[in-house]
């Protein structure tokens, strides 16, 4: 055997042995983890349709470590991996389909459902039951897309770009009048995001189909606008949000469109590469897809109820309320990252600029997103698919109690599970560009410190927050 042999087979052995201390750590955890938790539900701003909640019967404390725990040792075991061979074999693909073969087909199936859902969720919003619980258009658009459709796009592949039925529309009008500023980039994907977020807490669009149409409406006016205006590749790629946020997540699955057919990667390997984010207007998109998160959850627990309820103690509206600390938190994420990148550069000792360094390590965390976008809407897709098959069936009459299923309390585990592979992903895939972006190992895995603390911190609230009961958000329509 010679010594390239050796040196693979040495190779082959730390990498297995240090995928079952992973797995080992995950599993460790997530057996403390049960020990403290009870039923841990979805909490999410859409608890008009759907919500419940768990508690803790260990200290919170014992439960929040051993999460932060968890992360911090699956960090420490990746970074035994140093093989860049290895690290590079990750991102290896193999082809799955020609694109010409399926192009055709694929388009007109998937553009076909776009159309047609966007025509019936307007439709029945506006002839069938105005509540929220018995509307087909809500329930399609909460659970079909919003949970159902976003779990496909990171967890196997994202549809979207064949879906979309705004851009197909946008496709056959004559467009491409002007030039998209460039300074402008994804900004507006942000600020809409930020918005449907809000809109979502504040306005009834989960309790009164009349009032999801509406802005249905006013989105399908506005994004087929630009589309029209800017081209619909140059609009939808940076300034539709759901076109972001559907391009974003399915960076995560395995199977990826290329420009040569679908491809099969390993799991988050599309998040290394470097054309996925490009500027900072992106990086705060990712920032805001686990923030929306965090905020969604909060708001529905007693912290944040106390929180809302005291600022709109002292006079301030309560519409007002959530848009602040929704900005607010948005703005602390992204600081806080930008800190942890400034902190990044010191301790690898580079001279790579704070911008560069902020595109490149954004990516990994939609792995965290994904994970946690997992923990709050898995059951709440699993607890109201009946009613949406039931829906569906009969949209315009449908049965006065659809079925709601009961989860069973162990499924709190389950969510426990996203949260930690998520961010067990994330801490993979940022070693993986560490690796690529500095020569020296040891500077590669100095630069990771202060990311690792950063995902801690994330995996702490993330957990804290499914940890506790939900509740109504105050002063919110019903």
């Amino acid at each position: 055997m010679d010594v390239r042999s050796l040196r693979r087979g040495q190779t082959r052995s730390i990498t297995s042995t240090v995928g079952r201390l992973v797995a080992t750590a995950l599993a460790v955890g997530l057996a403390v983890l049960s020990v403290g938790t009870g039923v841990v539900a979805a909490s999410n701003v859409v608890a008009g349709l759907s919500g419940s909640g768990g508690d803790v019967s260990v200290p919170t404390w014992l439960y929040l470590a051993t999460g932060g725990g968890v992360i911090g040792a699956s960090a420490l075991l990746t970074m035994l991996v140093t093989d860049r061979e290895v690290i590079d074999g990750y991102h290896d693909g193999s082809a799955l389909f020609s694109l010409e073969a399926i192009r055709g087909a694929g388009s007109l199936v998937f553009g076909t459902v776009g159309i047609a859902a966007l025509s019936f969720v307007v439709v029945v919003g506006l002839v069938g039951p105005r509540l929220g619980s018995l509307s087909a258009a809500v329930l399609l658009t909460f659970v079909g897309v919003r949970s159902v459709l976003t779990i496909v796009a990171y967890a196997v592949g994202s549809p979207w770009r064949a879906i979309n039925p705004w851009r197909r529309i946008a496709s056959v009008l004559p467009n491409g009048y002007l030039s998209y500023p460039s300074g402008l980039d994804a900004w507006p994907a942000v600020a809409a995001l930020l918005a449907f977020v809000w809109l979502e807490l504040v306005a009834p669009l989960t309790s009164s189909s009349r009032a999801l149409v509406a802005v249905v409406l006013g989105y399908s006016v506005l994004t087929i606008a630009g589309g029209v205006a800017f081209s619909p590749e140059t609009w939808f790629r940076r300034a539709d949000p759901l076109s972001v946020w559907f391009r974003l997540y399915g960076a995560v699955a395995p199977i990826q469109r290329t420009d040569d057919g679908l491809e099969i990667r390993p799991p988050g390997a599309r998040l290394s590469d470097n054309d996925l984010v490009t500027d900072r207007s992106t990086v705060a998109f990712v920032l805001a897809l686990i923030w929306e998160l965090t905020y969604s959850g909060f708001v529905v627990t007693p912290p944040g109820v106390a929180t809302v309820e005291t600022l709109v103690g002292v006079g301030v509206p309560p519409a007002l309320v959530y848009l602040g600390l929704l900005v607010a938190g948005f703005v602390l994420f992204y600081r806080v990252y930008l800190y942890a990148v400034d902190r990044t550069r010191e301790l690898a000792e580079t001279y790579v600029s704070q911008r560069y360094l902020a595109v490149r390590y954004a990516p990994p965390l939609l792995a965290i997103a994904a994970g946690y976008h997992f923990a709050h809407y898995v059951g709440f897709s699993i607890s109201l698919w009946p009613s949406l098959v039931d829906t569906m069936a009969a949209p315009l009459s449908p049965p006065s109690n659809p079925t709601v299923l009961a989860l069973p309390p162990w499924f709190g585990y389950v969510e426990i599970v996203g949260i930690l592979l998520g961010h067990a992903l994330a801490v993979w895939i940022a070693h993986t560009v560490s690796f690529e972006l500095f020569p020296g190992r040891l500077q590669a895995i100095r630069s990771q410190y202060p990311l690792i603390v950063v995902m801690i911190f994330f995996t702490i609230v993330s957990l804290y927050l499914v940890s506790l009961p939900t509740v109504s958000p105050p002063y919110v329509p019903g």
